[in-house]
């Protein structure tokens, strides 16, 4: 499939025993840091683009750094950040540095709270001012904040006219920094109250400072924060004195997932991650559930806390489909049942003609799901070869045995992710060509004109891969005939909660449905929907319907892949093709606890996503009446 920029990675670790501790017994006192570092690696698929971290020290004199942070962009961020923190260690010696007590007081990021976030764009947006953590200074560590998130809201022009209503002027449209300026701006209100309460006990000077770090709330802060947003999110930050905390968003769109032991707290975005990290047991691992923030005080104290109440239950599907790592013992079933379960489909395709298919898949995400459709596959050819001994009576001979049992899957490695497309070329043609080239195949590993070819990829977006190189490469090898195989169903609707998906008119499948409503003269109702949709985006968000999913009614799905197999034949590729989706049941059937759909079915969890993709029916008709 073509490549998403998806939602992004979190990494968080809290110490809760001095930095003598791990030097004492694990023989150095970075393992929080080295510890961040392997959860950061571990979840680079989550973001490509850029990564950064935070750091907070406990216990700082006035006039010393207590808070660290390091950003930079490119495939290599993750090397790069922690490289800056290693060559400011190598200034000082080997006995300085095993020396935890100096290393706390002088070294940066010698600290006992950690934060990671690994980027992905989801905004077309770059340069660092755009990469997390974010930070908001103060004099009062208390009113220090680093914030680093997952998340994409889709109402942020509402919060935007909040904020402006209180009398701020935020200096950046965009949801991080004004969830930051919000957020801050909250974490102040408290510090605030608990200065108050403190004078009102007579405190005054450092002893009011002392009364505020160790009194701080900021399951207070996220209260009077979180409630308006609407989105999918995983919102982590650290205080600079000391407060830890990450939320979820209250329909579980997002993932997160803690441990926590007697020596350390960790959170990211992924299981396994944890998993490996501290080597322990899946069941170690608790998930972070909807609409909860895990919270560790700067005393060490640590509480799960229901910030907001649950709204829905729509982790997102795509997640296992295709963004997290197949490591996840869960989402490697999962990913195995979507693809065992179109086996009926396929064999309908190939006319249940076993002996003369062979089955591959396409690098490297849908690598499980071709394993669940070979099993499927094994699981036919033993039924029909159990069924052809029955019928060879009661003393078959052995070379009648042995031909039936002769037969087996035909599975062969046929496509390789040969390069990735650089983009310095900038002439269409040029650029084009090259895609063409991206993947290769194993020649000779079909008997031509003879095997159907199955190939099997986890999901179909926009079919641009498909069209300028996939279906190219496979013809090479002359197969009787080509079925594509998606372990997703067809992807309809855009996402608005993090993941880079394209406007409508960039999904092959709208495409091909808009094709056809042309072709059988059913354009208007196109119109129809159009002003259905502007007559909605005059309603409340809450009170919305989703318009655009009257489009694709008037068609089966097998009518829309004929569509789409016509608009995506290269040109002077004669050889028959069939696109197989998975269904929406089968969907369901396979990842049964993680409902969110709303890219296949358009049913949105949040009343900003209903919003969203009517808006964007709107753009793309006025944007086709302009041309």
């Amino acid at each position: 499939m073509e490549p998403l920029k998806h939602e992004c990675g979190v990494a968080m670790i809290r110490l809760l025993k001095p930095l003598e501790y791990y030097q004492q017994k694990y023989g150095t006192w970075m393992y929080g840091l080295n510890k961040l570092y392997l959860m950061m690696e571990k979840q680079h698929n989550r973001g490509q683009e850029a990564a950064g971290m935070a750091c907070v020290k406990l216990e700082t004199q006035p006039g010393h750094e207590y808070m660290f942070r390091e950003r930079a962009e490119g495939s290599n961020a993750i090397t790069e950040i922690f490289a800056r923190v290693q060559r400011e260690f190598a200034k000082v010696g080997a006995e300085e540095l095993a020396d935890a007590d100096f290393a706390q007081h002088t070294l940066p990021f010698a600290g006992r709270l950690y934060m990671g976030h690994l980027r992905y764009s989801t905004t077309g947006k770059s340069g660092l001012s755009y990469v997390h953590p974010f930070l908001r200074r103060n004099n009062w560590r208390a009113k220090n904040l680093s914030l680093c998130g997952n998340f994409n809201m889709t109402n942020i022009e509402e919060i935007f006219h909040r904020l402006t209503q209180q009398g701020q002027s935020p200096r950046i449209y965009s949801d991080s920094y004004i969830m930051l300026e919000l957020m801050g701006h909250r974490l102040d209100r408290e510090v605030e109250r608990n200065f108050v309460a403190a004078q009102a006990q007579g405190l005054t000077d450092t002893d009011i400072t002392r009364y505020i770090e160790d009194h701080v709330d900021v399951a207070n802060v996220l209260k009077t924060t979180m409630t308006h947003f609407d989105g999918g999110y995983v919102v982590c930050g650290i205080t600079g004195s000391g407060e830890f905390f990450s939320m979820r968003d209250p329909w579980g769109i997002r993932p997160a997932f803690y441990y926590r032991n007697d020596e350390v707290v960790a959170l990211a975005s992924e299981r396994p991650v944890l998993q490996t990290t501290f080597a322990i047991e899946r069941d170690e691992v608790k998930e972070l559930e909807p609409g909860t923030a895990l919270i560790v005080r700067r005393n060490g104290d640590c509480r799960i806390e229901r910030i907001i109440e649950q709204r829905g239950d729509s982790s997102c599907s795509f997640e296992r489909i295709y963004f997290s790592r197949g490591s996840d013992a869960d989402i490697y079933r999962e990913r195995k049942k979507l693809g065992e379960q179109l086996t009926d489909t396929i064999l309908r395709a190939v006319d249940y003609d076993t002996r003369h298919t062979v089955l591959s898949f396409i690098p490297n995400t849908a690598e499980v799901a071709f394993y669940g459709m070979v099993d499927g596959f094994k699981r036919y050819i033993r039924r029909q070869q159990t069924h052809r001994i029955q019928e060879l009576g009661h003393s078959p001979s052995a070379e009648e045995i042995a031909d039936i049992l002769r037969e087996d899957v035909r599975l062969e490695k046929v496509a390789w992710k040969d390069i990735k497309l650089r983009t310095f070329i900038a002439e269409g043609n040029s650029r084009n060509d090259l895609a063409s080239h991206v993947y290769d195949i194993t020649y000779e590993s079909i008997r031509p004109g003879e095997d159907n070819l199955v190939v099997i990829d986890d999901s179909i977006v926009r079919g641009t891969t498909l069209q300028r190189s996939i279906l190219r490469i496979l013809n090479r090898l002359h197969p009787r005939r080509i079925i594509i195989v998606s372990s997703a169903p067809q992807i309809r609707y855009p996402d608005y909660y993090g993941i880079d998906m394209p406007r409508l008119e960039e999904f092959c499948v709208f495409r091909a449905t808009v094709a056809l409503l042309k072709e059988r003269g059913l354009h208007t109702l196109i119109d129809d929907i159009y002003k259905e949709c502007v007559a909605e985006l005059k309603k409340s968000a809450a009170e919305m319907q989703n318009c655009v999913r009257a489009l694709y009614k008037p068609f089966t799905v097998e009518e829309i892949n004929e569509k789409i197999v016509e608009m995506l034949r290269p040109q002077g590729v004669a050889t028959p093709i069939e696109l197989v989706y998975q269904s929406i049941e089968g969907l369901h059937r396979a990842i049964s606890h993680h409902k969110g759909d709303w890219y296949f079915t358009g049913n949105y969890p949040t009343p900003g996503g209903t919003r969203l993709c009517n808006q964007a029916f709107v753009n793309y008709v006025e944007r086709e009446r302009q041309k």
